[in-house]
């Protein structure tokens, strides 16, 4: 299954979701109902089997009413309380927000497992949450990508070692990946929506205690109500269980095709085997997002029917086929076995020496000689799908990276100053004009780092992974920081009178990744978006001036891979406003038919075999943009 398919899949899991949670009121409606007749009988002469009975039409349509206003009302205000994504989530767990984890060395190693992890498989670097547990336990969540976080438990942490943290955190970009973290909220809110009944139930049972004239029909509601609840709970803790496991598998397979490392994440497993914490965890909320965790988060009293995670032995049996049942026998203080040099380090595992290795021993293919040919088929089908070479590439580029910006972009203050740097033009009169701005617009103290930092000059190649190492940092602005930022940016870009592609890059992603998302489910067909789709294409053919290759030509070879006619722009009418309200229509497109305008993108860059930096900076604004996440482009292809 590739990623459009999952992303489909998990669309459809909501859909089934509606339904099932459809039927779930309308039993809890006949139930409360009768509930009410009930009482009704209990607190009149007439009894409800007198000859002549009849049922009041008008007090049942009331009461399906309430019911339904009491438990939509209910759901609708969690799912609302849930509204700002992932980092809701991880508060609700009592998790804090890892800000900085130069101090500590296995904060400083779980930050750089999830920052590789991150930029290998294309997604924005998500904010990462400690919780204080012993359990050995994760999650992701969020509604997409873009507000994505992962929480870990200290247990986790402080347990596991480097190799069994990586196959954890890829089990949890797995979720992210495949659109899971949507489908777990709603989940969230469903449920809770039905357990409101029995909340009201025990409400109406204790007054009914207190009173003695009508105590005893308030007690018989009292008592029903938490009785429809906690059964309609049962059963959509069942639908939950359902709905998890098989995507549990899928995250699992997909961690072992992202790491190749099948030891990791099995290992993880088999820590939490042995382990005397295990996985459980006693925060109070564990049991409400219980399905979104790495593995079982609760104690079961229905262990098979009720369990949203497979049994440890089944995983890890299928992630290792000839695994004996042996466990990893593991007391809370023994913790990983890591050497305080490998700790410290954060990158000295298996990967990083791989990565170098392979660097080393195998040289990139002779562009010049004409020798690389471009699949965009095989480019397309690695989106959502990041492989181990993305990740060796992830670690080398992070090794690369000078440590005063590795440490920079972790701060938010410093984080904006590497920003607006990145943007400062060659041109020493607009750099004097910008420069000039900032003193005057930027916080106090970013333009202090901005002064420490102006003789250090970023490559190019670092532009959007330093973008993308920020985030986390700079989601920590206020409403008028951020704001303030985002308008020093626009001046930035705006001081030369005119607004580079590459800008227009930065600008995009960083007005995606920290502004409101748009969550809508796209329904579009390509049929629809045909102007869209001519604009994309004719911008990205004229993307790279140096390109030998006629523009129609590379236009020509992205339209044919399109099941719609589309007409090349003339070059005077591509102006960066139409590419963004173009770009704007495409995120409207069914999931399904991503792939295709991709694969006709991919293949116009891809035309003259090389990729310019600005094509592939735009690329992966376009994939972006689309909500898919499209890992590294092989560096010996970018030009």
């Amino acid at each position: 299954m590739d990623f459009f398919e999952a992303q489909d899949q998990a669309r459809k899991q909501s859909g089934r979701l509606v339904v099932l949670f459809g039927s779930a009121v309308l039993a809890i409606i006949v139930l409360t109902n009768l509930l009410v007749m009930f009482a009704g009988g209990l607190m009149s002469t007439t009894v409800i089997a007198t000859p002549g009975f009849s049922v009041d039409w008008g007090t049942v349509v009331t009461i399906s009413i309430l019911v339904l206003l009491l438990i939509g009302g209910a759901s609708l205000s969690r799912i609302a309380a849930l509204n700002r994504g992932g980092s809701a989530v991880a508060e609700m767990m009592g998790g804090t927000l890892l800000v900085d984890g130069r101090t500590d060395a296995r904060k400083r190693r779980l930050m750089n497992v999830v920052e590789e992890m991150a930029i290998a498989s294309g997604i924005p670097v998500p904010q990462i949450y400690l919780i204080e547990d012993s359990g050995i336990n994760a999650f992701a969540a969020g509604y997409a990508a873009g507000d994505a976080v992962i929480g870990v438990t200290t247990g986790a942490l402080e347990t596991l070692n480097r190799e069994q943290l990586q196959g954890v955190i890829a089990h949890e970009f797995s979720h992210i990946l495949n659109g899971d973290m949507r489908l777990n909220i709603r989940l969230m809110g469903v449920l809770y929506g039905i357990l409101v009944l029995a909340i009201v139930g025990r409400m109406l049972l204790y007054s009914g205690g207190r009173s003695s004239r009508s105590g005893a029909p308030i007690l018989a509601t009292g008592v029903g109500l938490m009785v429809i609840g906690y059964v309609g709970q049962f059963f959509g803790n069942w639908i939950k269980a359902s709905v998890s496991r098989q995507r549990e598998y899928l995250a699992d397979a997909s961690a072992v095709q992202f790491t190749r490392n099948p030891s990791g994440i099995g290992g993880a497993l088999k820590r939490i085997g042995g382990y005397t914490g295990g996985s459980h965890l006693s925060a109070p909320k564990a049991e409400e997002i219980s399905h979104a965790f790495f593995a079982e988060g609760v104690k079961l009293s229905f262990r098979s029917l009720m369990a949203t995670h497979p049994p440890l032995d089944e995983r890890i049996s299928r992630i290792e086929p000839g695994w004996q049942g042996q466990m990893m026998m593991t007391n809370a203080a023994d913790g990983p076995s890591e050497t305080t040099s490998e700790l410290v380090s954060g990158f000295a595992s298996s990967n990083d020496a791989r990565a170098a290795s392979t660097a080393a021993a195998t040289p990139g293919p002779d562009i010049e000689a004409g020798t690389v040919e471009v699949d965009a088929q095989a480019l397309t089908d690695g989106i959502g799908q990041p492989a181990e070479t993305h990740l060796d590439y992830a670690a080398r580029l992070l090794l690369e990276i000078p440590a005063v910006l590795r440490d920079a972009v972790h701060d938010p203050f410093s984080a904006r100053a590497v920003m607006y740097l990145l943007l400062v033009d060659d041109d020493p009169l607009v750099q004097a004009r910008q420069m000039e701005h900032l003193e005057e617009h930027a916080d106090p103290a970013v333009w202090t780092a901005v002064q420490s930092m102006s003789g250090i000059r970023a490559i190019t190649a670092w532009r959007l992974p330093l973008l993308e190492l920020a985030l986390p940092a700079l989601r920590q602005l206020s409403e008028s920081q951020l704001a303030r930022f985002l308008e020093n940016v626009d001046v930035l870009i705006r001081a030369d009178s005119r607004i580079q592609l590459s800008e227009w890059v930065m600008q995009k992603l960083l007005r995606k990744h920290l502004t409101p998302p748009d969550r809508r489910d796209g329904k579009a067909k390509l049929a629809q978006c045909t102007d869209a789709c001519g604009t994309l294409l004719s911008m990205l053919a004229n993307a790279d001036h140096r390109s030998s290759l006629p523009v129609e030509e590379a236009f020509r070879s992205g339209a044919s891979e399109l099941p719609v006619e589309v007409v090349l722009k003339p070059r005077d009418t591509l102006k960066l406003s139409v590419l963004d309200s173009a770009i704007d229509d495409l995120g409207s497109l069914h999931p399904l038919q991503k792939p295709k305008l991709l694969k006709a993108c991919i293949a116009v860059v891809a035309a003259d075999n090389r990729f310019a930096l600005v094509e592939s900076e735009l690329l992966r604004a376009v994939a972006e943009s689309l909500d898919c996440p499209m890992p590294p482009i092989p560096d010996f292809l970018v030009a």
